[in-house]
């Protein structure tokens, strides 16, 4: 495709190539930040998920909200790259990747939610809130809904989309009931973001396949600004994951996975895939159907599916080795974040 020789994929590269180094240059600083405060995280008790405690009893203790590095990264580019444009700077300025119709939202996005998910990671390492361990559901769905309601505000009000594309079916105008979809979406893949990152590395490869597929997604609908932003994530996710995979130096924490799931599900919206995001986010499907699987099993049936869920856990509790189903779930994540752009082409 013609756009594959356009100058945007140099600028894309050259941003996911500098996340990645700036990333890589301020982890030391920032680990021994965590280990030297003892920020770690706190394992559920044996009372309350007793396989989890059993398997994970290991990693009680490791830091956590090292998802500071990735939106931490992509702050400090973003308004290191916007001054440049602003004062002129030749070579910087034409890095920036700021822009009120594609990035304003979900970069504001990913910020709010890595602010409520950093306090919650606090709450959780000093044992404050719902059971000693951070903010009540009640009170982390409220929050998180509030913020995509903002986003379906901005959407619906400020950019005027009304619009649902659906893959081989076309384009349909639902007025105001774009509002309920995108916050479920938004919502919705949070949470699930959140489920999957229970395993060194889990969340971060699954995230990087997601984040490339739209990344490509947006480049071919000529939403450039787009596309170099998720570069800067996709740079900082790989240096995140370099220091993440088994066994990790620190874990991602709610500050990470959550603001990551809340940005997707925008860029989702954004480039009008939604409907593609369970294909190319299937494991995130998966896992959190696994959860309410259980849940309504443990409801209704008063016995469990699984022996422990999300069902990477069920995965560990029969006995497959961690790495094992991270591996695995990042091969899946792949070919299914193919199949996504495969049937975007397609229906193109």
């Amino acid at each position: 495709m013609s756009f594959l020789n356009h100058a945007p994929l140099v600028t894309i590269f050259t941003l996911t190539v500098i996340a990645f180094v700036v990333t890589v240059l301020w982890t030391p600083a920032l680990t021994h930040f965590l280990y030297r405060h003892r920020l770690g995280k706190q394992i559920r008790s044996a009372s309350e998920a007793p396989v989890f405690a059993k398997l994970h009893a290991a990693k009680a203790g490791t830091p956590t909200m090292a998802g500071v590095l990735i939106w931490g990264t992509t702050a400090f580019l973003a308004i290191a790259f916007w001054l440049a444009h602003l004062f002129h700077v030749p070579q910087l300025e034409t890095l920036n990747f700021i822009s009120r119709r594609e990035t304003y939202l979900p970069l504001g996005a990913l910020l709010a939610a890595a602010l409520v998910g950093l306090v919650d990671d606090i709450y959780n390492v000093r044992r404050i809130g719902a059971q000693g361990g951070g903010l009540r559901m009640r009170h982390r769905l409220l929050i998180y809904t509030t913020i995509a309601l903002v986003g379906a505000w901005w959407f619906y009000s400020k950019l005027q989309w009304t619009t649902l594309h659906v893959p081989f079916g076309g384009n349909y105008d639902i007025g105001a009931w774009y509002i309920p979809l995108f916050v479920l979406v938004i919502v919705s893949t949070a949470f699930s973001v959140n489920e999957v990152d229970g395993l060194d590395g889990l969340a971060g490869g699954i995230l990087l396949a997601a984040f490339g597929a739209f990344a490509f997604i947006a480049l071919a609908q000529g939403k450039y600004m787009l596309a170099e932003f998720l570069g800067v994530l996709i740079g900082a996710l790989f240096a995140f994951l370099w220091f993440n995979i088994h066994p990790a130096r620190f874990i991602m924490g709610d500050t990470g996975s959550m603001s990551l799931g809340t940005t997707l599900g925008i860029v989702a919206m954004l480039t009008n895939s939604a409907l593609l995001l369970p294909i190319i986010g299937i494991l995130l499907v998966a896992e959190s159907g696994s959860v309410i699987l259980q849940l309504a099993s443990k409801r209704f049936r008063h016995k469990k599916i699984f022996r422990s869920a999300p069902f990477h856990h069920h995965l560990e509790a029969i006995g497959w080795p961690e790495t094992k189903i991270v591996m695995r779930f990042w091969i899946i994540a792949a070919v299914f974040a193919v199949l996504g752009v495969i049937l975007f082409l397609i229906d193109q």
